[in-house]
């Protein structure tokens, strides 16, 4: 019985050992975890947060007449970027982007263009900005389209609507009634009118221009983060 009592207290003995040596093991990797967090934390904190939304300045005039897929622009940020630890980009800040995709208005009726920027220049070097355009504050007759995956177009408003209407009727109706007239030549000339009338009132075949120093405004799908 005594060899028993002796056996049991070792056995409890050993199992003591064996729990203080894995905790002693799991303590570095808890450590470990919680300085993870603790630079994850740092890290956000000296971050622009997604959602936040900022005015820039096209350094260089776009258009859908002569740019292309991969054409290269600079901006500049036009109001400053703060993060939570009170780190502030200031106004003025560099601004790298490209051209990703063109409509010209003569392939597509309406012109159209999409824009992707690239990186913007912090006091910790280029970093890498993924946000979109939401608006062309300032510029009345262009607009973001989101359910175009945010392209940049030339505006319709109501009145340019009911002028589509008119004009779309007009090139409806002119031809037959001419036609009937035997009016061949006539009945071309009246269609290619209504058609040349509906596109100046639409904006169809109008090539859209971003002039240089036009605004923009961004709205960040990422966090920008601005120092290291």
């Amino acid at each position: 019985m005594r060899g028993v009592g002796v056996c049991v207290a070792t056995v409890a003995l050993l199992a003591v050992w064996v729990s203080s040596a894995k905790a002693q093991q799991q303590a570095p990797g808890s450590q470990q975890e919680q300085a993870t967090q603790n630079d994850e934390s740092a890290q956000q904190a000296g971050a622009v947060t997604p959602s936040t939304r900022f005015l820039i300045g096209l350094d260089d005039a776009l258009s859908t007449k002569e740019s292309k897929a991969g054409t290269e622009f600079r901006a500049h940020t036009l109001e400053p970027l703060s993060t939570p630890d009170g780190t502030v980009l200031k106004p003025g800040a560099e601004i790298r982007g490209h051209v990703d995709k063109v409509e010209p208005a003569h392939q597509a009726g309406r012109a159209r263009m999409w824009l992707t920027f690239d990186e913007i220049r912090t006091p910790a070097g280029w970093v890498l900005l993924v946000a979109t355009v939401l608006d062309v504050p300032g510029v009345h007759s262009v607009r973001v389209v989101y359910e175009r995956e945010g392209a940049i177009e030339n505006r319709t408003d109501k009145h340019q609507e009911a002028a589509e209407a008119a004009a779309a009727g007009a090139f409806v109706g002119a031809a037959p009634g001419v036609a009937a007239r035997n009016g061949k030549e006539a009945a071309m000339g009246a269609a290619a009118g209504a058609v040349t009338a509906f596109m100046l009132s639409s904006g169809l075949g109008q090539e859209l221009t971003l002039e240089k120093n036009t605004r923009l405004e961004l709205i960040l799908d990422r966090a920008l983060y601005v120092e290291k």
